[in-house]
């Protein structure tokens, strides 16, 4: 499977019309995510950690808030600790929330608190660190736009800072490359089959669409963001939710062989996805993001998510 798209005008952000949330709230326990821990030899090659017991986190953990399930994580680690933000799907409000817990070696894990709520729907809280300060750009579908946020102070104090694209996107996924901020969102949520592309050479802008975006479409296998860019050595990895037959059904890997201001080439690493249900237990159903770790000594840490589905 590739792609391949080269143009030469980029193309400024624009508008689109999305009616509900990307990610419903289910009605009743058909169908609930949780959160686990994974590790391996590289990040194309995961299993479940053997130090604990997955899932790491699920919905009995939140303390604070009803939960319906928890799903989307993403971690950093500072300060000699590692932190996991993810969405909390709010039963009370029917609307997701970003959740905090913290661990001391990545595998056990407590939950703290809720960090962010809005008025709208939050989830895909994609955390990262530049210039010494730590950010978050999550779903925000409702807001119409792709949001940045700053922690102040971290990790339970996130700010609003700016609306970095003004269009509604599903799962934005920001990283450095080259120079330049490059960022992929889903622009069809509720059929996952396209993916667009944007860049500036400023965090805070201004971002263009690239010329060659869309750069997938028509492919629900193919399309939708599915965890942290990964950048090793010069190559970029995308990882991409596999919707078909249903949504987050599996993870998959794209190596990104040419990026520029003006081409796009990618194509799928392996012919096996990267995470996928278990057929048991707490991911049965499917498994839909990843956030890869390198540890001291060159192994992969990863937290992920799986469904189980009634």
């Amino acid at each position: 499977m590739q792609n391949r798209r080269t143009s030469a005008s980029p193309k400024r952000a624009s508008p689109a019309r999305v009616k509900r949330r990307s990610k419903p709230a289910p009605s009743s326990d058909a169908e609930v995510w949780s959160i686990g821990i994974y590790t391996g030899a590289s990040p194309f090659k995961l299993s479940p950690a053997r130090k604990n017991s997955n899932p790491v986190l699920s919905r009995r953990d939140v303390s604070d808030v009803p939960a319906a399930f928890v799903a989307d994580p993403f971690m950093l680690r500072a300060n000699g600790a590692w932190y996991m933000f993810f969405e909390v799907m709010n039963s009370r409000s029917d609307k997701g929330e970003i959740g905090l817990a913290v661990s001391a070696d990545g595998y056990r894990w407590e939950y703290q608190q809720v960090v962010l709520d809005e008025p709208f729907h939050l989830s895909y809280p994609y955390v990262f660190s530049w210039n010494g300060d730590f950010y978050m750009v999550p779903e925000t579908l409702a807001r119409g736009a792709v949001s940045l946020y700053i922690a102040d102070p971290f990790p339970t104090g996130w700010k609003f800072v700016r609306r970095l694209i003004r269009r509604k996107c599903a799962d934005p996924s920001i990283f450095q490359f080259q120079n330049r901020w490059w960022l992929f969102a889903c622009t069809t949520p509720y059929r996952h089959d396209t993916l667009r592309l944007y860049f500036a050479d400023d965090l805070l802008g201004p971002w263009f669409e690239h010329p060659c975006s869309p750069v997938v479409e028509n492919d629900e296998r193919a399309a939708r963001p599915g965890g942290r860019v990964l950048v090793l050595d010069g190559r970029v990895i995308r990882f991409t939710q596999d919707c078909y037959p249903d949504y987050g059904s599996r993870v998959r890997a794209f190596e990104i062989s040419e990026l520029s201001p003006t081409a796009y080439i990618d194509r799928e690493i392996t012919e096996r996805p990267v995470l996928k249900g278990s057929g048991k237990g707490w991911n049965r159903s499917g498994m839909h993001n990843v956030d890869s770790h390198m540890l001291p000594g060159g192994r992969w840490i990863a937290c992920v998510d799986g469904v189980a589905r009634a």
